[in-house]
């Protein structure tokens, strides 16, 4: 079973995921947005589980630069060109295990996905 983290690494929260795994000695690999490059047809499949608007960090710096005007036409559409071209827009992790996709890292979240506890 192949478990995959994606994001930016010198993120903290990727930090601390990669941490948690390594911890609990689960074998995954890293996906670096910026090294390894994100491609439409990943963001299309992976928008229609988890949806955009989950997807879109406007939390972060990037979404904060954004003018009023394009954060007030978003849709689908436009959060997917945008993702497209600046990735650190995405909310991190994304967590692909066992063929199902999360998004975020909490100690508890990964346990419950890990040991199903």
């Amino acid at each position: 079973m192949t478990t995959t983290l994606y994001g930016i690494s010198n993120c903290d929260t990727i930090k601390k995921a990669k941490k948690w795994l390594e911890t609990h000695d689960i074998d995954y690999q890293f996906h670096d947005y910026r090294k390894d490059g994100i491609n439409r047809q990943w963001l299309e499949q992976t928008e229609s589980i988890l949806g955009w608007e989950t997807m879109l960090n406007k939390r972060g710096t990037t979404y904060r630069q954004l003018d009023d005007q394009t954060k007030s036409h978003m849709d689908r559409e436009a959060a997917i060109s945008i993702m497209a071209e600046s990735p650190a827009i995405i909310k991190r992790p994304i967590l692909d295990y066992d063929s199902s996709l999360h998004i975020g890292f909490k100690p508890e979240q990964y346990k419950e996905i890990f040991f199903h506890e």
